[in-house]
């Protein structure tokens, strides 16, 4: 199977005044195969953000190429199907929406696609019931809570059927609770729809859940593997100011006096083995 996005020898370098460049990315070799849930972590100005805009041709290579679905990103020919095939969900789903209720809203990207009117509707309300929306179609979007924003901007995303979803920081700005659901959301078109998901975050919290984890650096990919295997560099990640996810944390202090099982990622996973344990 070919895999879904591929660079070779990425470099990006941005403009400054004075003619003055500086590199984003430094020769980034990646490859992320279909159906994959990929995490992109590291610090502030590390390049995920700026890698991920690569994904659907936002950004173009300074220095090598990009393929999306076989398609050269940096071909103009391909721009729109490109971007057909990689959703971009941001940081602030204010900045995304575009009309007065919720099902306009979610009904943008499709209505540039010149479907018809029937094939529209049947996308939106499958995009709505699939992030749980679908009693606020006809909401305002913007009188709406920072996680139900984010699931309607989700929506928006889904309905134009993109193979993969670029999620780039997408529960900074939420609440504790919001931010769970919006993670589910995003698992869930991951496991059960078969979309391919790239999350970029701080969070190791966050990236635990995902099947695949790449550590940015200075505009490098400095680890790149399973979350298991990439949190047991805890010296590396710590030494760029990354620190483990709790429930890994915890449980390398619990080990000494209750067995763990190996893959012991998440919160929900430790309180599950703790209670094993005594049971």
């Amino acid at each position: 199977m070919s895999p879904f996005i591929q660079t070779q020898g990425l470099e990006y370098a941005y403009a400054l005044e004075g003619n003055h460049r500086v590199a984003a990315l430094r020769g980034v070799d990646l490859s992320i195969e279909p159906g994959e849930f990929v995490a992109l972590v590291g610090p502030n100005g590390s390049g995920k953000s700026t890698l991920a805009r690569h994904f659907n041709a936002l950004l173009l290579p300074s220095v090598g190429q990009v393929w999306v679905d076989g398609l050269l990103t940096s071909d103009p020919r391909h721009l729109w199907a490109v971007r057909g095939r990689v959703g971009m969900v941001f940081q602030n789903p204010d900045n995304q929406f575009v009309a007065s209720t919720v099902e306009e809203d979610v009904a943008f990207s499709p209505e540039n696609m010149g479907l018809p009117r029937e094939e529209i509707r049947r996308r939106v309300d499958e995009a709505l019931d699939l992030v749980g929306m679908a009693d606020y179609r006809a909401q305002p979007p913007q009188r709406l809570s920072g996680g139900q924003k984010q699931r309607v901007a989700i929506a928006g995303a889904l309905a134009a059927r993109p193979a993969c979803i670029v999620f780039d920081e997408p529960t900074s700005m939420l609440d504790p609770v919001s931010r769970r659901g919006v993670l589910d959301v995003i698992q869930r078109l991951n496991t059960q729809e078969g979309i391919t998901v790239v999350l970029i975050t701080q969070s190791m919290d966050e990236a635990a859940a995902a099947r695949r984890v790449v550590v940015m650096h200075q505009g490098c990919i400095l680890l790149d593997g399973q979350p298991e295997m990439v949190f047991e560099q805890d010296e590396q990640l710590r030494a760029i100011g990354l620190d483990l996810p709790f429930a890994v944390e915890m449980g390398r202090q619990l080990r000494d006096c209750v067995a763990l099982p190996p893959g012991t990622l998440t919160l929900g996973e430790l309180a599950e083995a703790l209670s094993a344990s005594h049971s």
